[in-house]
């Protein structure tokens, strides 16, 4: 594997706070024997597509990418999303609007909440939307606000900042996950070229293990990494970010974690949203 002295680990991830608060120690060289990393700053929908054509070592990605790249990337255990009461939310302007035949701007079509929210559609909307544009994510609460758009699927720290745009919540898709299934709510994955080998691997799931457990131990040591990539956020939003995003299923995927993974792929796959993955394709070498 790449160590402190020889070829940097090329790695991308999005500049949330969860992320650089997971990744500092790592990035910053303090995790004993980890390669050093060679970070490349991208929003979710930009390293899907980096998956997708196989670039880069690592990458953080939509657990909703996976079917499309897994021959290539193995899911690593830890360092990733996941969570309960963190999940995407669909806003509008006025309180209880019906969505049937309205426009929803979504971040992503190849994104974890773009298929939480069509599940959710086939759910609780037998006559479907009427049409779904995508856009940046953080232009999607402007775009509901000013009438762009009916509604907007939204994620990240927008769980905290929508009021401040007059905008309501008309449903949580991560609580009709919850409700509907008992499981976590699976949002970004890391993944790593299976190329780099079976022992290259279990190093580099320690590495982020080890790295997030540092986060947890020292919080102060990451403020200036997650401040100086997330300078429009307030810092207590920042926290707010952190403390959703950042738990247990971020040290160790668990049994409830690769559970509500296979749970999301499978639903998905029934409803025709992404290709079937095949067996034993998320097991970690």
């Amino acid at each position: 594997m790449s160590t402190s002295t020889g070829e940097p680990l090329r790695i991308a991830y999005s500049p949330c706070p969860n992320d650089t608060f997971v990744f500092d120690a790592w990035a910053h060289g303090r995790v004993p024997g980890a390669p050093a990393l060679d970070v490349t700053f991208a929003d979710i929908d930009l390293t899907n597509g980096m998956a997708e054509r196989g670039e880069l070592d690592v990458l953080k990605v939509s657990y909703a990418v996976l079917p499309w790249v897994l021959e290539e990337y193995a899911l690593l255990p830890c360092g990733g999303a996941l969570g309960r009461g963190c999940g995407p939310l669909v806003l509008t302007r006025e309180p209880g609007l019906e969505l049937a035949g309205k426009t929803v701007a979504v971040p992503s079509e190849r994104s974890t909440a773009y298929l939480l929210f069509r599940l959710w559609a086939a759910d609780v909307l037998p006559e479907g939307v009427g049409k779904v544009v995508v856009l940046p994510f953080h232009e999607i609460m402007p775009a509901v606000r000013d009438g762009r758009v009916d509604a907007g699927l939204v994620i990240h720290e927008a769980r905290f900042t929508y009021q401040d745009y007059g905008l309501h919540c008309l449903a949580d898709m991560g609580e009709h996950w919850e409700s509907t299934t008992g499981l976590p709510i699976p949002l970004g994955a890391i993944i790593a070229k299976r190329s780099l080998g079976a022992e290259r691997l279990r190093a580099l799931a320690e590495s982020a293990r080890t790295s997030v457990l540092m986060a947890w131990d020292d919080p102060e040591a990451s403020r200036p990494y997650v401040r100086a990539h997330a300078q429009e956020l307030d810092p207590a939003v920042a926290d707010q970010h952190i403390g959703l995003y950042v738990n247990e299923f971020t040290a160790g995927l668990g049994d409830s974690g690769y559970a509500a993974v296979r749970g999301l792929l499978t639903r998905a796959a029934a409803e025709g949203l992404v290709p079937a993955i095949a067996p034993g394709s998320l097991d970690f070498p």
